[in-house]
């Protein structure tokens, strides 16, 4: 079932934290509100969920306006970032405990619940406390306790944000792993790149209030429409100057050769670290630090007095502190009052 949000803004404490927000979410999809801390993503879960109610606008779930009813009678289910499991129940009594609230018969409970846990890979835990399980199990444990509602709609708050990094990729995984056989409408609000341009269908970026960009993974970090969302989506540098003749012309002067084809104009120049292209040929630059960073290294340049990052992978000659070297770039994207040129 689709979702659709229409205009919708709120005030919280004299302060608007959404701003005319629009967004669509297709039957079956998986968007990421993604954004720094307080840019109103978890506000626009919560508008979703009905644990807020818009000030303006409206909340529309597969065709019906859900905008004014209360969370109890909304087709939507939520994860919250600390999970809210009882630490008195079992994991079977935690997922059974919205069925219980509707006075479902204890047949039908029990066929559910069993069936929701089996999904997340938790029946050898059916018996379990909350205190004695994982983390990542303990996630899985509030997952089904939603899914098991059967809600057209799946709402995840930061759900790997207590995780540590390691048990994060494995459990996303999972997640982006249940959402697709089960093929439910999912929002999730992270404040993390990876895990967003991991999971998502489409990534909505946030930024004061306001949806700055929705797009596919792939699309959003090479085609970013804003300067905010390139630099808040991987690293970036930010150069001024414009694009000239397929070449990057920087403030100073200081001309650099662009690989690939870029559209002329603009009063600042993005180029990812990646694009950075390490040629004798290419503009003069010095070498200012050398980082390793594992599986690659993070090259710090001085180009005619901008500084540039550059990433070299593990097979590419590696320059020393105070070499001089040249510069191109095999991509490079020029931007006009923070909007993308072109």
């Amino acid at each position: 079932m689709s979702l659709h949000l229409s205009g919708v803004s709120k005030d919280l404490g004299g302060r608007r934290i959404v701003d005319d927000l629009d967004l669509d979410v297709d039957s079956g999809e998986l968007v990421c509100l993604l954004g720094p801390s307080g840019c109103g993503k978890t506000t626009t879960l919560r508008m979703v969920a009905g644990f807020l109610i818009p000030d303006v606008g409206k909340v529309v779930i597969d065709g019906r306006d859900v905008t004014n009813l209360p969370p109890e009678r909304r087709p939507t289910a939520m994860v919250f970032q600390n999970y809210a499991l009882w630490p008195h129940m079992t994991v079977f009594d935690n997922v059974a405990f919205p069925l219980k609230l509707r006075k479902l018969p204890r047949a039908e409970i029990a066929t559910r619940v069993e069936a929701m846990l089996e999904l997340v890979g938790l029946t050898h835990h059916l018996r379990s406390r909350p205190a004695h399980i994982s983390g990542g199990e303990q996630q899985r444990v509030a997952l089904a306790r939603a899914l098991v509602q059967e809600p057209a709609v799946l709402l995840l708050d930061e759900p790997l944000s207590n995780l540590d990094a390691k048990l994060r990729v494995r459990v996303r995984e999972d997640i982006r792993d249940i959402q697709q056989r089960l093929g439910i409408t999912t929002l999730v609000v992270t404040h993390d790149q990876d895990e967003a341009l991991s999971i998502g269908d489409r990534v909505a970026v946030m930024n004061g209030g306001r949806i700055e960009q929705v797009a596919p993974p792939d699309t959003l970090y090479h085609q970013p429409a804003t300067r905010f969302v390139g630099g808040f989506v991987g690293a970036m540098n930010s150069l001024s100057g414009s694009i000239e003749n397929g070449k990057a012309v920087l403030a100073g002067g200081t001309v650099v050769a662009v690989l690939t084809p870029c559209a002329a104009g603009g009063t600042e120049i993005a180029v990812r670290p990646e694009d950075v292209v390490l040629a004798p040929d290419g503009a003069p630059a010095r070498v200012e630090r050398v980082v390793p960073r594992g599986h690659f290294t993070e090259i710090v340049l001085d180009l005619g007095g901008t500084g540039l990052r550059a990433y070299l992978g593990p097979d590419d000659p590696r320059p020393a502190p105070d070499d001089t070297t040249g510069v191109r770039f095999r991509r490079a994207l020029g931007y006009a009052d923070g909007q993308l040129i072109g």
